[in-house]
Parts: structure tokens; sequence; C-alpha cells
């Protein structure tokens, strides 16, 4: 029986009541008591520069099981941001789910995938250097995506679980506001909802299993106009004075990235149908590349000049390259078209605090998108630094009726070996 349209499937949700702005008055105190004249200057224009921010308090009871509470800044599903790469995210979680239902054809995500072309702007793919045996795998599109943000990884991953599943998968979990539509390469909106013939292959190269290219006929719901700017500049390097119109591009609210990642950080703290169907093992491979850096990772072996261990840690990426050593962050980033994004859960073992932060900011000051002058390095990038680090600080400060044990987020990581080889300098990311 044909699955039905993900139309229909939003008709069926429970309806929810038009978007509103959320506030909370701990967190607005949190910030706004900060003494920083930048903080100040962009808490005071929440129109400029479009932030939100949710703040996860997380306390355990004697029984080291956790509970929840968001606390809200100036957060509003209606009010658009581009969210760039954190859709890798989901992408990963959906990629590891949908390898269950090809166990019994003797595939995971270690298993060599080759990819075939079938559509225009479709591209092959049969090797990856960076892997340790040169071919390309579910496995190794993760590693690349979490630890610097990798888009031909996350490419790959969208034409593998394919526009239709991974749609109709995350409505059906509960997050109707999600909308994941395209590539993060030039293709037209006919050309994203076909995906690649993909081949699973032995060592030898002999065929495990094919997946058959795939087409979505399912509808979206594009009645919400999405637009940001004043300006900018087209395919053809054109001055157009319009904004750009993102209605039919990726959507994904900041309350769902954060809920997805609650939802994969303590699966047992949400409703079996909220859950990514996935297992311990899955578990634990998210949890090392969601915090591990590039300085860890031999394969891929990055350069961690380029590539530090803050790289993509925004709220401790300032100053030193480097990450306190008792602390690990469990996130996903995004930066495009000047919108720089945050999801973290924050584990200092030290200190014993925890807690979930997620932030996004639209930095343009000259309102043109695609002429590459974004103010990520003198307004963004401080921004979520300190928004991370004023929540830090309350949290040591922060009284909890019972310390968590914070060992299940307490991973072995391993410096990388020198052994002669280059390292990746440059990445489309």
């Amino acid at each position: 029986m044909r699955r039905p349209p993900v139309f229909l499937i939003l008709l069926l949700l429970p309806l929810v009541s038009a978007a509103q702005l959320k506030n909370d008055t701990l967190l607005k105190n949190i910030l706004s008591r900060e003494p920083d004249s930048l903080l100040s200057a962009v808490l005071i224009q929440p129109d400029v520069y479009r932030y939100q921010v949710i703040y996860t308090r997380i306390d355990r009871d004697k029984n080291n099981q956790p509970s929840f509470k968001n606390y809200y800044y100036n957060v509003d599903a209606q009010r658009y941001f581009n969210p760039a790469s954190v859709v890798k995210m989901p992408l990963a979680f959906l990629s590891l789910e949908k390898l269950h239902s090809l166990q019994t054809k003797g595939v995971t995500k270690f298993t060599s995938l080759l990819f075939d072309s079938a559509w225009s702007g479709q591209t092959r793919l049969y090797k990856d250097s960076t892997a340790e045996n040169g071919l390309p795998s579910i496995a190794q599109f993760i590693r690349k995506a979490f630890l610097i943000s990798d888009n031909d990884a996350y490419n790959r991953m969208y034409e593998f679980v394919g526009q239709q599943t991974t749609n109709l998968r995350l409505h059906e979990m509960g997050y109707p506001g999600t909308r994941i539509t395209r590539r993060f390469m030039r293709m037209s909106t006919e050309e994203n909802r076909h995906t690649n013939p993909i081949r699973f292959v032995r060592s030898d190269g002999s065929l495990i299993y094919r997946q058959p290219p795939d087409y979505n006929k399912d509808s979206f719901d594009f009645s919400h106009i999405y637009k940001l700017g004043n300006a900018h500049y087209n395919s053809k390097d054109s001055l157009i004075h319009e904004p750009i119109d993102f209605t039919k591009a990726n959507n994904f609210p900041l309350e769902d990235m954060q809920q997805q990642l609650l939802a994969v950080l303590f699966p047992h703290s949400v409703k079996p149908e909220h859950r990514f169907r996935l297992d311990k093992e899955d578990y634990d491979f998210l949890y090392r590349f969601l915090s591990q850096y590039p300085s860890e990772t031999s394969y891929p072996k990055y350069d961690t000049s380029e590539f530090y261990d803050s790289y993509v840690k925004f709220f401790f990426r300032h100053g030193s390259h480097s990450m306190p050593s008792h602390v690990r962050v469990f996130n996903k980033v995004g930066w495009a078209y000047g919108c720089l994004t945050d999801v973290s859960y924050v584990a200092d073992f030290k200190n014993k605090v925890e807690f979930m932060l997620a932030v996004t900011i639209y930095v343009n000051s000259d309102g043109i998108l695609n002429d590459d002058k974004y103010d990520y390095e003198t307004v963004g990038w401080p921004f979520l630094y300190k928004v991370g680090q004023a929540v830090y600080r309350y949290e040591l400060n922060r009284q909890r009726k019972y310390a968590p044990d914070l060992s299940r987020f307490k991973l072995e990581y391993r410096q990388r070996p020198d052994d002669g080889r280059p390292a990746i300098k440059e990445v489309d990311n």
C-alpha cells in the first residue's frame, strides 16, 4: 500500500497554534546581566540579528534519571534562518536508522557503497581518499559530517536515505516544521527529488545489494513565505536588488534541532514515537563523532591548524583553538548566508555540570547575500561564544540536589599519531 503524501501526514498531526514568540525571564536575565558591549548591542536588536536562544536545564534525581526544562529567548518557529549544515545531523541519524532495514542483506555502516548516476545533476562516487580503505561508507560520511561539517558527506546521506523517506519519517516523529529538500550543490527542485542508484559492495568489488534510484512524489507545504536579505548575487554573479526566497529551501526550526539532539543523547527521556530507531552501537558511534576532535581522528586526517579542536564548537571557539580538557561538547553547527547556528549538549566532567544550548544568529550588515561578506568574525562567532560562556558560568554556579553521573558520555579519545601522510587542508563545508 502506498504511503500517504507528506501534506496528508501534516493534516493528520495535531494542529499547532499560530507561532508566537517564546521568551523566559530567567534566560533573558542570564544574558542581560553579562557586562559585555557586543552581547548587549546584539540583544537589543532582535529584528536585525534574528537571534534565537534555547537553554535546556538538566536535573538528575537520586537514580541519575534526567529531567529537562527549556528556557527561551526570542524563539519563533516562523522566523526563518538558513539551517545550513545542521541538517546533516538528522541525515546521519536517519542513515543509521535505515541501515537496520538492510541488515538481512549483509549491509552495515562500514560496508563500502558506490554511487552511480541516473538523472541530470547527479554525480558518481566510487572512491573516498579520506577513508582507510579508500572507499565510501556511511560511517565515513558521518565522521566527516560531524568532525568538520563536510558537504559531500551530507549529499551522499541525502541520496542514501532519500528525500521522501527523510521528510516522511521526521514528520511521523513529530517534527512537521522540519523540511529537507536540497542537497548542498546547485540543483533544481526537480533534480533534488531524484536520488542516485547505489551499490553496496564487498572489498573485492562484488555486489552485496543494489539500491535503485528513487523519486519523491509527495507534496511539500510551502504556504509560509521565507525571504532573507535586501539583495543578493545570483548564479551569474549579477546583483539582484531583492531578498533571496528560501520558501522551498531546507527549513529546520531551532526547537526541532534541540529536540532531535536530545532524542539521540537521552533516548529514554522521550516517548518511543519520538526516538530514532537506533541501537547501542549506533548511539556509541554517534556520541564519539558528535564530540571527537579532528586531532583525535586518523581517518579522515585533517590539518589541525585549519581544523582545530574548537573549529565546530562555537560556544567555546575563542582565542586559543584548544578546548578545556574536562569538557566535551556533543553538537552540530551550521553557517551559510550570514546565519550561524549551534545546537549542543555540554558535559563538564570535572565540575559535574551538564546542559543543552541551541543558538542561531543572522549577521549580514550590508544586507546582501552571496557576496561572501558576512560578520561571522566580528559579531557572529563572538556572540555565540559569549552566550555559551554566560550559560556555562550560570551552570557552574547553579546548585543541584544531585550531582549528575556523566559516565555515559565520558569516552576514551586518543591523539592522532604522526604517520607521515599529508593532512587535508581544504574541504567544501
